[in-house]
């Protein structure tokens, strides 16, 4: 097996267009995990360790861009204030060792339905920054994804960093596993309010053959909430939310969860998030949940 080095992304980009097999790797957490266990054997490998535009961090036009090799704890860390939805997520992504080196551009590239990052960059609006030695491109991450483990990269292309506007409402995410950590996600669900556009955003993992949005469910909310004069959310309007987050999956039984219980459990973590992130909206104040 070939490894290739680059130390810059112009480098890596030429690496690319001259092998368009070779495999990607920053942080391995899943490249080496499918070598170890024989599912992967390509001819090559590109490490982009040493790539320092996709280590970073900063502005692009007010939104945050994100190399797609900033590992999870520094999101965390450096970027929890602005981004809270994919900082909470990130927290759920395996354990330190992992939240050290993976990336959301790991998770991106890998593409699968579990990913924890997904949710949280749907219902945030993120856009994915895609490169070659022909140009740039950027992609929404609802339209990203095109099949279980399957995205829109070229053979050529690297994705270089996700782009995120700072978060003007309450974000928030929630996961049901199999125990409390270290765990692929059974089923996934993000949320964002967008007061400043009288939006509600979403994101449904691990119940679809691809990360995806609950758009009926994201119209109706937004329709029900009192933006201006909060007010308590009904039980009904919660239930009718949950289920057309539900609606919105199409799930599969497997050996981590029945296709019934992914529908079920969407339906429950919808209303939860709903209410912790409206209490938010509302000041905290419990009279609003």
């Amino acid at each position: 097996m070939e490894f290739l080095r680059p130390d810059s992304l112009a480098g890596a980009l030429a690496a690319k267009a001259a092998n368009p097999g070779a495999v990607p790797i920053a942080g391995g957490t899943d490249v080496m995990v499918e070598l170890n266990f024989d599912h992967r054997r390509p001819e090559s490998l590109l490490d982009l360790g040493r790539v320092p535009e996709l280590h970073e961090h900063g502005t692009d036009g007010g939104r945050i861009r994100i190399g797609a090799a900033v590992p999870y704890a520094r999101i965390i860390t450096e970027l929890g204030g602005q981004l809270p939805g994919l900082a909470m997520a990130a927290r759920t992504v395996g354990s330190p060792q992992i939240r050290n080196r993976g990336s959301v551009g790991g998770n991106l590239g890998a593409a699968s339905p579990a990913g924890d990052s997904h949710p949280a960059l749907l219902a945030a609006d993120a856009e994915v920054e895609i490169a070659s030695a022909r140009g740039t491109r950027i992609v929404a991450a609802k339209d990203f994804y095109t099949g279980v483990k399957r995205n829109v990269l070229e053979p050529d292309e690297l994705i270089t960093a996700v782009l995120l506007a700072p978060a003007t409402g309450p974000q928030q995410f929630s996961k049901i596993g199999t125990r409390n950590a270290m765990v692929i996600a059974v089923a996934a669900f993000g949320l964002a309010l967008h007061p400043d556009q009288r939006r509600v955003g979403t994101g449904v993992g691990s119940a679809a053959p691809t990360p995806r949005r609950a758009f009926e469910a994201e119209e109706f909310l937004a329709g029900e909430l009192d933006w201006d004069s909060p007010k308590p959310v009904t039980d009904s309007v919660k239930r009718r939310f949950g289920d057309l987050v539900a609606a919105a999956a199409a799930p599969i039984d497997d050996v981590r969860g029945s296709a019934a219980y992914r529908r079920h459990a969407l339906g429950v973590m919808a209303r939860r998030t709903l209410t912790w992130a409206w209490t938010e909206y509302c000041g905290g104040s419990a009279k609003c949940a």
